[in-house]
Order: structure tokens, then sequence, then C-alpha cells
């Protein structure tokens, strides 16, 4: 129940994810001025996720970090109505950034904390499935509100209202976790595990048997690169991605909204299909699984262009297959990371998110800006196959 104070901030964001960058460009800017702004805003927001993860895990207070959240993001997007000039509403963009992240790693820890070990996949994918839905009716919304003819001010003041409904119904629905163990439990589980394994490997070589097993201990900073990777090339992708929809497809405001739209339809999909509780080297099989098939989407994204075939029919269904495969990974990278990152350091998890975001929203536009969309799609499909790679050798 206490998810449902979020829907309508993710509603605010299905809906500003296609009209900032049009509205930026609308304002005179470049697809070079959405890269700089979007890379600026998550480059900052890094050590913010890292601060926010560390105070709410030592105050063990999370639901006023998110109250925090939603209320100073309304604040900002109305000032975004007030404002004209691209310098201005960049600097905005940058603070509003810097500020969502103050509820993200709260509500990780929460799902974490307030759920068993055996129901987190089935919660993280219900808390998305949730979240999708509102970013679904966003897009659905942007797409009504663009052909009823609302401009770009009207819709940043539905959106400035919507967080600000999350406010008041996370101010009666979100409450902090009475005790903050299960994290811990968890890996105390996982150490004595590895003690038994360890044990019992030892009395067995001892008592003349052969011995295949290897106790291996994971190497984070593989599955850390896995997630820097994997989250620069969905960056790289999708930054100028509604600018390709729009340009390069000569598609109208509503159209965009509708493309996007059907690859959220996609994503809730995926998230419905999810949750069944499995063992750490199942979600780190499918975690790859699902990284790989997302590489061969984008280079055939990239074919495509190359060969000039490209139409909203054939790009549609591929988008929306890439939307059913970040489902997949987002549950089970979700559930493992809250297993493998230690407390007081679960804004590790957003901070790398933000980091490789960062770089792609700005690489993405200088190379689909510089280069081409087919290049563009190149290089976010190499960056998914080493992010694959990366995963591949963790598990």
């Amino acid at each position: 129940m206490w998810q449902l104070g979020f829907l309508p901030h993710k509603v605010a964001a299905g809906l500003l994810s296609i009209l900032l960058p049009l509205y930026v460009v609308g304002c005179g800017g470049s697809l070079l001025d959405v890269g700089l702004m979007t890379s600026v805003a998550l480059l900052l927001a890094i050590p913010a996720s890292l601060l926010w993860g560390y105070v709410c895990d030592k105050t063990k207070r999370y639901k006023r970090y998110i109250l925090t959240s939603f209320l100073t993001s309304s604040a900002i997007l109305y000032l975004l109505t007030l404002v004209t000039g691209i310098v201005h509403l960049m600097a905005l963009y940058v603070v509003l950034a810097i500020l969502q992240t103050a509820y993200e790693t709260p509500k990780n820890v929460l799902i974490a904390e307030l759920y068993s070990r055996e129901e987190w996949e089935e919660s993280y994918a219900t808390f998305e499935g949730l979240s999708e839905t509102g970013w679904l009716i966003g897009l659905v919304l942007g797409a009504l509100t663009s052909y009823i003819g609302f401009n770009a001010r009207t819709m940043l003041l539905l959106c400035s209202s919507l967080n600000l409904s999350a406010f008041l119904l996370s101010l009666l629905l979100v409450a902090d976790p009475p005790l903050v163990l299960e994290r811990s439990l968890v890996r105390i589980e996982r150490g004595v595990d590895l003690a038994f394994r360890g044990i019992t490997i030892v009395s067995n070589v001892l008592g003349g048997f052969t011995v295949h097993e290897k106790l291996e201990k994971e190497n984070l900073y593989v599955f850390y690169s896995g997630l820097l990777l994997f989250s620069l090339a969905t960056s790289i992708l999708f930054t100028p991605l509604p600018i390709f929809l729009s340009k390069s497809l000569n598609l109208p405001m509503d159209t965009v909204f509708g493309v996007y739209a059907l690859n959220s339809s996609a994503v809730i999909i995926g998230y419905l299909l999810t949750g069944n509780p499995l063992e750490l080297r199942e979600e780190e099989i499918r975690i790859g699984e699902a990284t790989l098939l997302r590489s061969l989407l984008t280079f055939s994204l990239a074919i495509l262009i190359a060969l000039g075939i490209y139409s909203l029919a054939l790009i549609a269904p591929i988008l929306a297959l890439m939307g059913f495969t970040y489902a997949l990974y987002r549950v089970y990278v979700l559930s493992l990371s809250m297993v493998l990152i230690p407390p007081k350091e679960a804004g590790l998890f957003n901070a790398l998110l933000g980091l490789g975001s960062a770089g792609g929203a700005f690489l993405g536009p200088f190379i689909a800006q510089s280069f081409g969309f087919s290049y563009l799609f190149l290089l976010a499909g190499v960056f998914f196959t080493l992010a694959y790679v990366a995963f591949k050798l963790f598990s």
C-alpha cells in the first residue's frame, strides 16, 4: 500500500522524460545542450546519491528523505515554468536531478528491510511494475495533452502538481521500518554459508576424496563494472532517442509519446513475469542473459539505420523488446545489489548508475550530432556487450 505514494511522481517522470529534451530544443537549445544538461546533472547527483544512502542508513530514517525529494521536486518544476533562458533552465534541471536522488536509495532500502530475502524479487518486481505503470500513464498523459494543445509550461505545472500529490500521499502512507535487520541477516547467512562450504571442502580433502568445487569470493568490482557499463549504454541510447524519433522519423510529439508508451507497456509485462525467488547464481545468469539480448537488439537498430530501411513499424517492436529485457535486468540486479552492497553504502548502487548515465548523456548526443545515429546505436551495442562480459565474469 505504501508504494502508491510514489505513483504520482512516476507519472510526472514519464511525462518529463520526453518533454524536457524537446522543451530544451524548442527554447533554442541543441542536442549538445541536452547532453550537457543531463550529464552535468547526473554527475553532480553521484555524490548526492552516496550522501543520501549513507545518511538514511546512519539515521535509520527513510521517510523524511522521500518527502524532501518529492516536495522540492514540485517546487523546482514550478520554477521551470518561470524561466526561458537555456542557462537558467539547465541550472534548475541540475538542482532537480540532485534532489530527486534523495528518494531512490531510501526506497530500495525500505523494500529490502520491510520484506524477507525470499520476498525481495517479488517485492522489487511489484514496486517496479507499479512505477512503470505510473511512467506509462505519464507518457499517455503527455500524448493526450500534446494532442489537445497544451503548451510545455502547462505540462510542467502538471508535473509540479503530481510531485506535490506524491508528497502528500507519502506523508500518509510511507513509514520507517521498526527494525533495520534484514540486509545484515542476509550478509551473516552468506558468511556462514561460505564458512560451511570451506569446512566441507577441507573435510573432504583430509578424508582423501577428490574435490572439484572451488571456494571463491565474488569480485564486486567486476559486478560494479557491469552496472556502470549497462547504465552507460542505456544512457547513450535513450538520451537522444526522442530527437531521433522526432527529427529522423518525422514523428509528431504525440506519436513519440506513443512509442515510449509501447516500450513502457513491454516493461510492465516484464515485471509481471518476474518476481519468483531465485538463488544468487540464477540471478547472475538472468542478468547476463538480459544484457546480451539488449545488446543484440541495439545492434539490430544500428543495422537498420545503416541500411536505410528503418521505419516506425520496425523501430517500435525493437524498443518494446528492449523494454521487456530491461524489466528482467532491473529486478534481479536490484535484489542482488541489496545482498552484495554493505549497509551505509547502499547509495553506491545509484551512484554507479548515475556515473554511467552521466557519461552516456553527454556521449550519446555528441555521437548522434557529430557522426549520426547509426554510430550511436553501434556504440551503445558495444557497451552493452562489454556489460555482458563483466556480468559473465562475475557469475
